[in-house]
Parts: structure tokens; C-alpha cells; sequence
């Protein structure tokens, strides 16, 4: 099985209901609030330490069947620059993807330094939902 290391498309950032503990690197986030600022289609985001899908992904996830990662709720909003720049966004649901697989080993995976690894089918999957604004790289397991 082939691995990539993939760059989510950085569409928003932490928001103000987050809550995490900064005492250990990287934060163990609780609960998430998700800002974004700008959007352009990808179904696959990020903010630093926290990966978000979109539904429409999740399910699609779900179909195929995955290891290495789990869903949660999360709350998405838009902040007021992504409202003055992107007028009627219709934002599509999205729900918190928690990592917690072995990058190389499973579908999905963190390497160090907090890089998001994910295997060929699910990078498969993923484009052709749309992740039109993420660096994707082959992973060599370091």
C-alpha cells in the first residue's frame, strides 16, 4: 500500500469556543470551533491540530471503510472577513476527523512533525470529492 503526506488547505483557524489543553504539544483539543475565513471547495481542512471533512466525505468514508481515525462534532462558523470576501457562502456541513492511526500503517496517520498521512485509496477518495487547494507528497515513512 502506497502513503501520501497531505497539506489540508488551512481554511479557517481555531474559534473562540475551542477547548483545549496547551500544557502538551500538540493541544488536545476537547472541543472544536472551527472559524473559517475562506472556502473554496476543498472536503478536506485544517487548523493546527485539528482536521475537519466535510458530510458529504464522511459518508464517503464510511462506504469504503477506514482505519486510524474517528468523527466528532464540530462547530463551524464563518468569520466576518470570509463573510465580507465570500458574500452567501454556503458552507456544507462539516464534522471533526480525530486522527489516531500509525502513518504507514493505517488509512490514516500522524508522522512527526504532526504531518497528516493518509493511504492511496482514501487519497483516492478525497479527489475525487475535491481537495483542489491541498499539498499532497509521497510518504516515505520518515
Amino acid at each position: 500500500m502506497q502513503y501520501f503526506r497531505i497539506r489540508p488547505n488551512v481554511a479557517g483557524g481555531l474559534g473562540k469556543h475551542t477547548v483545549l489543553d496547551p500544557s502538551v504539544h500538540p493541544p488536545i483539543v476537547t472541543k472544536l470551533h472551527y472559524e473559517v475565513e475562506g472556502w473554496f471547495g476543498d472536503v478536506l481542512v485544517t487548523t493546527f491540530p485539528c482536521f475537519l471533512v466535510t458530510e458529504e466525505a464522511r459518508r464517503a468514508l464510511q462506504k469504503i471503510g477506514f482505519s486510524g481515525a474517528t468523527f466528532a462534532d464540530a462547530e463551524v462558523t464563518t468569520s466576518e472577513e470570509c463573510q465580507e470576501d465570500q458574500p452567501g457562502l454556503e458552507l456544507p456541513p462539516f464534522v471533526w476527523l480525530k486522527v489516531n492511526g500509525k502513518a504507514g500503517r493505517d488509512d490514516f496517520g500522524i508522522a512527526v512533525p504532526f504531518r497528516l498521512v493518509i493511504s492511496k485509496r482514501i487519497l483516492d477518495l478525497l479527489e475525487s470529492l475535491g481537495i483542489p487547494f491541498a499539498v499532497v507528497e509521497p510518504y516515505d515513512g520518515h
